[in-house]
């Protein structure tokens, strides 16, 4: 639906600073500068962040012919005057009228509307709801996990008035943030999942979460729910007894312990399905109902019951229920980026294909910047409630506006709308999978980065197969999401204007090279901090452009390091006199330079007694330009060790006094690390540099409940034998079972990066929540775990480190630091990133 820029001027009660067109219609909303697709029609919001403000925007987005902006009083008026033909509306606060447009929105539509909280289980709760009534509505829901204060009116936002019904997500952190989200979304049927510790860090105590959440509802005229979690029991009477006293509301709740609308009788797991049955005391009869899942863990269980309740107050027959929910699928809930065939990077999100996923998809995919094409295979977009002209011609601007080099269709439908890709360079279309897998070879993948973006129906798992480089089945996988939720805990500790600098050496801990620099510069970080030349080259390749320092640079990597513009740390009088003598004869001058200060890590760097020689020398040519002055910190993160971390400290800004007098010019300063940009905030200066904290790890443990696991190590079960007591197991028979046991080999060994130390008991993996022992030597390519008395299977997932068995713990088993288990995983263990 489109809105003129004189009715959203009332509904934010807004002032123009600049109304050049009057006649400007708003379609899109716009929050993110990177993720613009419809410049005319778009109203970009300047929200402010701790770290940026959305003014800082606004110039780069009237370029790109963004004319219509939503500013608040911060704005400087002048940065509006090259703006010609603009609309600028000031509001007091920005997100609130962000929200206030999207509540007058959803205002326009009488549709039944879903709302969904509780602490876990909301998005699966959606996505098989979905699954489950698509066939009697046309649906709009929140794409992904949209659920917050940002995410919601993003989702409301994309109500027309094609649609029946519509799902939507509300996810809370700290109190006062669910009213915000309930006038926007204005559910009609209510859904609390559950309660947990998730998100808990904003509330007194999981009653306050409870009765924050459930002002969701306060006008709500039916409110589902689990009546298994006390506390949400308890809150949701007293809700429904005080808030909505006296009002049409009414209770729906599902038990399997006590009094409910609907009665859990039993519930009967088998292999691979569980049957529920139920009785409906709403029903006069004696009757029993029942459903089947195919799913059999507990989660699953209370999420399809939710869903039943749903299906049930909605008046779903009961055949029509057994039946769908037979059918569900697990949802996935994340994009995976792997290596390809031919030097080619996969994405993976072939499991739904709508135009918000899709959208979120090709974000994912500009990210990427590590071969020169971008290649989309796409499938039909189905139920999109949109005709199929109209659909495929927004398909196509979008893929316009993202630069897409190649774009395959699949599918008879897309097929027919080959037209609407006119625009795109190269395009292909092909009627069906079997078609496209039969001209694959032909199609001649190379160094290119492939999205596949297809719904369930069309099997792109086919395509995926093909594609994807063969792996064993030992894989790290790196969560990105964790990635940029850690990078965001740290900057929020950040003094304002103090930059960042992300290290990325030793394959970015182990996690990956380009891949994860891709991430920080989407992200803004401000400089990228190597070991070595060569990995410099690589991220240049890759196609990175942020300032990049090179820590170790060695004499025989000068002309690479120039040739793609790294900027080297100058730690010695020697490496100064060699890379001087490179500039001479390259005739170079102002080169950027980084100078290491030694103030007691005796590692490497100028120390005190060098600072008046190494500021004369500097001084005296026009070879270098000093861009920062830094030093490392010994010991910064152990209280005992403070009084030294602060004579560092004083040390360092001695030297960098001394170097800037001479030079006569201000340099970037930086001492603190990951630490220390908590345990030392003075010490942050001009920027700091985050390493170990990014990739999940903290020595601080209040620090350490902030931040998200980036890493999985996981391999599976190979074989599983009985060994009988007295026999041994392993090399040099160093392993031997004291009564009957049942021994796994698992598909990892030292050569993979599992310490060898761990043999003999020191180490465990995870099995299905069983923490199991390494018995024997480990081997090269293998390790064997003691499953006695488990339930474990030959095919089983086993969790080496992870969110479930921090990497923290095997440190300490293997008496060593976490740095070090990361950064010793081969080469040879794929890594697999995926993006929630």
């Amino acid at each position: 639906m489109k809105y003129s820029i004189l009715q959203i001027e009332k509904i934010v009660a807004g002032k123009f600073l600049m109304n050049d067109d009057s006649a400007a219609m708003v379609e899109h909303l716009l929050l993110d500068s990177r993720k613009l697709l419809f410049p005319a029609a778009s109203l970009f919001f300047a929200l402010n962040g701790p770290r940026r403000n959305g003014n800082s925007f606004i110039v780069e987005l009237y370029n790109k012919g963004v004319r219509n902006f939503v500013v608040d009083e911060s704005l400087n008026l002048s940065a509006t005057t090259s703006c010609v033909g603009s609309n600028f509306l000031q509001v007091k606060d920005v997100q609130l009228a962000l929200h206030s447009i999207v509540a007058w929105h959803r205002s326009q539509f009488n549709i039944p509307v879903l709302g969904i909280t509780g602490s876990n289980g909301k998005t699966i709760v959606k996505e098989w709801l979905y699954q489950l009534l698509q066939e009697d509505y046309n649906i709009v829901r929140s794409p992904k996990s949209y659920n917050s204060q940002i995410g919601v009116p993003l989702s409301v936002w994309q109500m027309n008035e094609t649609h029946e019904l519509a799902i939507f997500e509300a996810g809370i952190s700290q109190p006062d943030e669910m009213q915000r989200l309930e006038k926007m979304i204005q559910p009609t049927i209510g859904i609390f999942t559950n309660i947990g510790d998730a998100h808990s860090e904003g509330f007194l105590n999981i009653r306050q979460k409870v009765n924050e959440k459930l002002k969701l509802f306060i006008h709500s005229g039916v409110l589902i729910y689990g009546a298994d979690y006390p506390d949400v029991n308890a809150g949701v009477n007293t809700f429904a007894n005080n808030a909505r006293s006296g009002e049409d509301f009414k209770l729906f709740s599902w038990s399997s312990k006590g009094a409910a609308t609907v009665q859990i009788i039993s519930v009967e797991k088998q292999t691979d399905r569980t049957t529920i049955t139920a009785k409906d005391q709403r029903s006069t009869g004696a009757g029993l109902i029942s459903i089947t899942i195919p799913f059999t863990d507990d989660a699953a269980i209370q999420n399809a019951i939710t869903c039943w309740c749903v299906l049930l107050d909605l008046q779903i027959d009961a055949s029509t229920i057994s039946k769908r929910m037979l059918q569900l699928r697990t949802v996935e809930m994340r994009l995976e980026l792997k290596q390809g065939i031919n030097n080619c990077s996969v994405i993976n999100d072939s499991y739904s294909a709508d135009i918000n996923s899709l959208t979120i998809a090709l974000d994912f995919l500009a990210q990427q910047q590590q071969h020169p094409r971008r290649t989309l295979i796409l499938s039909d977009i189905l139920q999109s409630g949109k005709s199929s002209p109209e659909l495929y011609h927004e398909v196509g601007m979008i893929l316009q506006q993202k630069n897409i080099n190649r774009f395959i269709g699949i599918g008879p439908e897309i097929f027919k709308y080959q037209g609407a890709f006119k625009n795109i360079a190269e395009c292909l279309f092909f009627s069906s999978i079997a078609e496209f897998t039969q001209q694959f070879y032909a199609l001649h993948f190379y160094n290119e980065t492939i999205l596949l973006k297809g719904a369930r129906i069309f099997e792109f798992e086919q395509i995926s197969h093909l594609l994807e480089e063969k792996v064993h089945q030992t894989v790290l996988e790196i969560n990105l999401n964790a990635i940029t939720h850690n990078l965001k805990e740290y900057q929020q500790l950040l003094a304002p204007k103090v930059k960042m600098m992300a290290m990325v050496k030793a394959f970015s801990y182990g996690t990956g090279v380009f891949e994860i620099a891709n991430l920080l510069q989407f992200h803004k970080v401000d400089y990228l901090a190597v070991a070595y030349a060569d990995e410099g080259v690589e991220l240049r390749r890759a196609g990175i452009t942020l300032p990049i320092l090179v820590l170790n640079p060695e004499t025989a990597t000068f002309d690479v390091l120039v040739q793609h513009n790294l900027e080297p740390e100058i730690y010695s009088f020697n490496i100064l006199s060699s890379f001087q003598q490179y500039l001479l004869r390259s005739g170079m001058n102002n080169y950027p330079v980084h100078i290491k200060l030694d103030t007691g890590m005796h590692r490497l760097g100028f120390e005190a007694k060098d600072m008046a020689a190494l500021s004369s020398l500097l001084n005296q040519t026009a070879m270098f330009k000093v861009q920062s002055a830094f030093s490392h910190l010994a010991a910064s993160d152990l209280p005992e060790h403070d009084a030294f971390t602060r004579s560092q400290a004083e040390e360092f800004l001695r030297g960098c006094k001394i170097l800037q007098n001479s030079l006569g010019y201000v340099f970037i300063k930086h001492i603190a690390n990951t630490s220390s940009i908590h345990r030392h905030p003075d010490l942050q200066l001009d920027m700091v540099r985050l390493g170990i904290g990014l990739y999940g790890v903290d020595h601080d443990p209040v620090i350490q409940e902030r931040l998200t696991n980036v890493s999985t190590l996981k391999t599976t079960i190979s074989q599983i034998k009985q060994v009988t007591a007295g026999q041994s197991v392993g090399y040099s028979r160093k392993g031997t079972v004291d009564k009957d046991s049942v021994i796994a080999t698992v598909r990892i060994g030292y050569a993979d990066g599992y310490p060898r130390i761990l043999s003999n008991g020191r180490g465990k993996m995870m099995v299905k929540g069983h923490l199991v022992p390494v018995i024997g030597n480990i081997c090269m390519d293998m390790t064997m775990l003691d499953i006695t008395g488990t339930d474990i299977l030959e095919g089983d997932e086993v969790i080496v480190f992870g969110e479930s068995l921090p990497v923290n713990d095997l440190a300490g088993w293997a008496n060593t630091i976490p740095y070090e288990i990361l950064t010793g995983i081969s080469q040879r263990v794929k890594r697999v990133y995926y993006e929630e």
